[in-house]
């Protein structure tokens, strides 16, 4: 089905009415039941509420550790905010987060329904099949009707929590809520209704229902208010434009497509498969020691003379694919990488083939991985893992907005399952996915105190240091996203540490009575003071930031009267801050983007300006350079943008030191207006090889 503009109306109407519905429900169960005003921004105190069930005790509890917690963010990130308008913001964040997080649940299985692969559980409400069959074996046990099938719905989210625990997990602070038996009702209503339920089989119908969820009407307040984005929910929510399958297509055929085509040198069934994909009648791939002759001479030649000229393809070494990474630095709602599983599929299928034939020892692996045909017993076995081998290893995502990484997920998720039900393959059959690599950008949690209570338990006394300096440098990773260059702010902060421990060691040599090296410090500088004295072994260096992960997980599972919730809570974002972190150490393949466009938010455009001294004019241009950077040798840079940058000369060091630079343009299409959605810019699609 297209998604024309009479379609995509049609399912912003049905956005708009079920964000109202849910966010209407939550306003009212935290004023009615929880004792937390969202209108006002009172909190009453918990031993104040009567007569709760001891499950909505526990939810109450959670609700405030994390109002708690979304205040000490706030404080974090604006320092000088006034409290009412913090803890009006905190509020309204967990009544926005409750009603996305119940939609993208409900939403997801009615597609996993429309799709074939859940028993019918939403689509004829009480009538459905599984819950008719559930309800025969339940009797009366759990209730009512409403009741029990709320139980049904709960018990489907707990066996989806197993793979996708983001966007499933009923004990996660931003899915604690759900809606009372007429509001679901209502909602199943709307779902169900005729003009939208042909829309839940379509891969396209998440994407934009995260875009809807924002209304045009809010970006508009958000720009009146200031120009340039205030914090990173208006950066995300100001550049929320679906990227067009026709864009993802061309892009992704061009980068990671041409990268398999020319590791097997043509030999892919790619070639017939991928629309987009730019070729030469005359194209030569060079051997791994040969070089090619001198080009022939192109001046004055027609375009089709030009097309003519044998092209030499310089050697491109297979890879195992498990190797072939893609990354997505502002992903949304993951289109490119729903687009590049359909193209990881066939580079799986065919490289098991070429392995059968030329050898195991025919493709560059990492990590002395066992090969693909010595992995699996044999090709049928491997074609069943291969969507979770995808998910685990191949296609990488970041974002701001953690709304998107919970789209993200359950876009891939729902992708991985409708290969599955296309071969044939039975859901007790189906590989468990142990990891994905969607991760979201944004700051260290903010509660002081519980920064310096899991430092101070660190050993040794540098690796808490260590942490306190990664959480200051992680302050804006929420506005910058991807582009804070947060791995070289650890590799300088352990240098830095690593060199007061080289300098203490050369001391103590000199003065071996000496007990420890007196600490030096800069009073008012802020200048960090590593202390290093119990360090003995050097290769502690190498392992410090595994160190440090390793100490958070203990901490996590660490209980205290009183808080083990915002403590879980605290752990739970700092996890995903070093997960963030880790995805910035790769090196990558393939580099798809559509990245946000315009200025900086307030609080990173000084920052941008150190960063990215040739792009800082715009995030467009930054995001660019930034993914360059990322990649390994060679790889290759798909993207969507603004096509101003490749005329203004306000763009000139950009395309001086950067397009033309670290890199060299290989296609491009001018695309004009109306390409994305409401954005009003003329764009133009493109592919970068660096150097």
């Amino acid at each position: 089905m297209a998604f024309d503009q009479t379609t995509r109306n049609r399912l912003n109407r049905f956005v708009a009415d079920s964000r109202g519905i849910l966010a209407a429900e939550f306003t009212r169960q935290l004023q009615a039941t929880y004792g937390m005003n969202p209108a006002t921004g009172e909190v009453a105190d918990i031993n104040s509420l009567a007569g709760l069930t001891p499950h909505q005790q526990e939810t109450a509890q959670l609700l405030r550790d994390t109002f708690e917690h979304y205040l000490a963010a706030n404080d974090h990130t604006k320092g000088k905010s006034k409290e009412k308008e913090s803890r009006l913001a905190a509020l309204d964040r967990i009544v926005r987060e409750q009603a996305f997080t119940v939609l993208n649940r409900l939403a997801a299985l009615r597609m996993s329904e429309a799709r074939g692969f859940l028993t019918e559980s939403l689509a004829n409400g009480y009538d459905s099949k599984g819950f008719q069959l559930f309800h025969r074996i339940a009797g009366t046990s759990l209730g009512e009707t409403g009741e029990a099938y709320t139980h049904y719905l709960f018990s489907i989210f707990d066996e989806f929590a197993l793979d996708l625990s983001v966007l499933f997990d009923r004990f996660a602070a931003q899915g604690r809520l759900f809606p009372s038996t007429p509001v679901l009702l209502e909602l199943l209503a709307l779902i169900n209704d005729d003009e939208v339920a042909p829309l839940w089989r379509e891969d396209e119908t998440i994407g934009w229902i995260y875009q809807y969820f924002n209304s045009q009407e809010e970006r508009k307040k958000m720009r009146d208010a200031s120009q340039a984005p205030r914090n990173s929910r208006e950066l995300a929510v100001r550049n929320q434009f679906f990227t067009p399958r026709y864009v993802v297509e061309f892009l992704t055929d061009n980068t990671l497509g041409r990268i398999w085509y020319e590791m097997t040198k043509g030999q892919t069934k790619l070639i017939s498969e991928c629309e987009y994909l730019v070729k030469r009648p005359n194209e030569i791939f060079l051997s791994e020691d040969e070089q090619a002759p001198v080009q022939e001479a192109t001046e004055g030649l027609s375009q089709e003379e030009l097309l003519k000229q044998t092209v030499y393809i310089e050697h491109r070494a297979l890879k195992d694919p498990r190797d072939i990474k893609m990354l997505d630095p502002a992903c949304g709602s993951m289109h490119f990488g729903l687009y590049s599983f359909d193209l990881f599929e066939r580079i799986y299928e065919e490289a098991w083939d070429i392995e059968l034939a030329q050898g195991a020892d025919c493709f560059a692996r990492e990590n002395n991985q066992e090969p693909l045909t010595q992995s699996y017993s044999d090709k049928a076995e491997f074609l069943i893992h291969v969507p979770r081998l995808i998910i685990e290893n191949n296609i990488h995502g970041v974002d701001i907005d953690p709304r998107a990484v919970q789209v993200a997920g359950m876009s891939l998720w729902q992708r991985a399952h409708n290969s599955w039900q296309k071969a044939s393959v039975k859901p007790q059959i189906r590989p468990q996915i142990t990891q994905s690599n969607i991760v979201c950008a944004e700051p260290m949690p903010g509660e002081k105190e519980l920064l310096q209570e899991f430092t101070s338990q660190l050993k040794p006394t540098v690796l808490g240091q260590l942490v306190e300096v990664i959480f200051e440098k992680m302050q804006l990773a929420g506005e910058a996203g991807t582009l804070l260059k947060i791995e070289k702010e650890i590799e300088d902060a352990i240098a830095g540490a690593k060199e007061v421990w080289q300098q203490q060691n050369q001391a103590l040599s000199q003065f071996p009575d000496l007990a420890k090296v007196a600490k030096q410090q800069s009073e008012g500088k802020g200048e960090v003071d590593f202390d290093v004295s119990d360090i003995d072994d050097e290769s502690f260096w190498q392992q410090a930031e595994q160190k440090i992960l390793d100490a958070l997980a203990q901490y996590a599972s660490f209980t205290s009267s009183g808080m083990t919730e915002q403590k879980r809570l605290f752990a739970s974002d700092a996890a995903k801050g070093f997960a963030f972190i880790d995805l910035c150490k790769k090196r990558f393949d393939v580099v798809l983007m559509n990245p946000p466009f315009g200025e900086f938010s307030k609080n990173w455009k000084e920052s941008a300006k150190k960063n990215y001294p040739n792009s800082y004019n715009d995030i467009l241009t930054s995001f660019v350079e930034r993914g360059l950077l990322l990649q390994a040798q060679r790889g290759l840079l798909g993207a969507i943008t603004s096509r101003t940058c490749f005329y203004l000369t306000s763009f000139k060091k950009w395309r001086e030191n950067i397009v033309l630079g670290i890199a060299s343009p290989s296609v491009m299409v001018d695309l004009g207006n109306g390409v994305m959605d409401a954005a009003m810019v003329e764009s133009a699609a493109y592919v970068l090889e660096k150097r």
